[in-house]
């Protein structure tokens, strides 16, 4: 409740990825800048090479155009400059003295290309991006003092075009991330199967044994996981046995002790005062039994909690009415929950005794219980609340604790302090939880919150 109230004050709470998630983005990150470096390191590979290629093919494109023009009948220069311009992409321009001249771009690239242009052309050789406004790789040469330009499709000798490479690297790194999402999920498996039956043990079902195969590591993990599993359920059945017969032998001399006691000749002050003993030593016989019982299995199908605690109430009201109390309901109809009813009569069952051992009102000597059910969200809440002496706000917490009880100032009784801990253990099972909300001397509510359960998802028991 403070850790909530301390994300609130820092701006609410802060989103929580799971195993799988973060595993994947650690190794598509990783992949990412792995990617990233193989493409620099490729395109500064690729960029000496690619730019040696490109000079040598077009000093050989000019050395052929300067011999055919050279050796060609002047009657037949129209058809081959045409041929050229169509079948090879070449164009020849005459060069002039007014062209407008635009220089290649300042890159690594296109400074290579033109120094090796210049090694095997000349150094008078001009390279140009573009002469007046055409686009293309202009590149001079002369003719018997003739001059003329060779113009080439920029297409043809610059890198390759980065839509490609855009095309080239989404595809490595769609392919990349899927081996990822493979990768972790084959390794996470083992641990999303150990965190289900543990789960499972933990709602107290019996889970479904781990498969003993596999890596070393995992296999080794899952056989010890199943050896523990056996071994909790084997505590868990002699603890019940064991249970049983202490309670056995215990309750049998109790009754022996109270029929004896009804026969004596002692007075009725006190047998009175040796029979309410003898209750409470039965009362915290049965409180021991109710903790160590086991939860119920969560039911496949939800239960109808209107009608469950309106059952509870009935019986309850009666009880109460016999003890010199009052309880009262407020229960809202159309509640749903995935909780066994019997579990879910244990729990308001202990709050309601509680408030009827504690919760007398100061000076009246009575009790006043209210029981209301109501939906909030996606919650259920469900509240006890009596009208005693109310419990600090320093003892909440250690009365959640087993064998803790409250002052004596509030309780004037004593027990043996396991109902609030019986409570929060079955809410446990079903993710719900208990809080204690008090203001002395205002009494003391106890307040029940389990998931709602939406009924078009889910079927209902009968």
């Amino acid at each position: 409740m403070a850790s909530s109230q301390k994300q609130q004050k820092q701006g609410g709470p802060r989103l929580r990825l799971g195993l799988f998630s973060r595993s994947f983005l650690l190794l598509a990150g990783l992949m990412l800048v792995s990617l990233g470096a193989w493409l620099q390191v490729f395109f500064s590979m690729e960029e000496g090479p690619r730019a040696t290629q490109m000079a040598q093919r077009v000093t050989t494109a000019v050395s052929i155009t300067r011999s055919a023009l050279v050796y060609a009948p002047t009657s037949v220069r129209p058809a081959l400059l045409l041929d050229l311009a169509t079948k090879e992409s070449l164009r020849v321009q005459p060069r002039e003295q007014p062209d407008v001249l635009e220089p290649l771009p300042n890159s690594n690239y296109w400074n290579h290309v033109a120094a090796e242009i210049k090694d095997r052309l000349g150094q008078t050789t001009q390279i140009m991006w573009a002469v007046n406004q055409t686009p293309g790789i202009w590149v001079s040469f002369e003719i018997n003092r003739d001059k003329y330009w060779l113009v080439f499709d920029r297409e043809q000798l610059g890198l390759t075009a980065g839509a490609e490479w855009l095309g080239w690297g989404a595809t490595a790194l769609l392919l990349a991330l899927i081996g990822a999402a493979v990768s972790v999920r084959f390794v996470n498996r083992p641990l999303a199967q150990l965190a289900n039956v543990a789960r499972q043990l933990a709602r107290g079902e019996t889970p479904s044994p781990l498969p003993e195969k596999g890596p070393m590591e995992i296999r080794d993990m899952n056989v010890a996981f199943n050896r523990m599993a056996r071994d909790l359920r084997q505590t868990e059945a002699d603890r019940e046995i064991m249970l049983a017969g202490i309670s056995h032998d215990l309750r049998t001399p109790l009754a022996r002790m109270r029929l004896e006691i009804e026969m004596s000749t002692v007075s009725d002050e006190t047998r009175q005062a040796i029979d309410e003993d003898l209750a409470q030593i039965d009362h915290s016989i049965g409180q021991l039994m109710e903790y160590a019982r086991p939860a119920g299995v969560l039911p496949e199908r939800g239960i109808d909690v209107s009608a469950a605690l309106n059952d509870l109430f009935e019986r309850e009201r009666s009880h109460t009415e016999s003890l010199g109390g009052f309880l009262s309901a407020s229960i809202r109809p159309g509640l749903y929950a995935r909780i066994t009813a019997h579990d879910l009569k244990r729990i308001v069952g202990n709050l309601i005794e509680n408030a009827r051992r504690y919760g007398r009102t100061p000076g009246d000597d009575r009790v006043y219980i209210r029981l209301s059910a109501r939906e909030e969200g996606d919650i259920l809440a469900i509240e006890v609340a009596d009208q005693g002496t109310g419990i600090d706000q320093a003892d909440m917490e250690r009365l959640l604790r087993p064998f803790s009880r409250g002052e004596s100032a509030r309780t004037g009784v004593s027990g043996a302090g396991l109902g609030l801990a019986i409570v929060e253990r079955l809410l446990g099972q079903v993710g719900g939880q208990l809080k204690l909300i008090s203001h002395p001397p205002g009494g003391l509510i106890a307040r029940i919150e389990i998931p709602k359960l939406r009924i078009r998802n889910f079927q209902l028991d009968s």
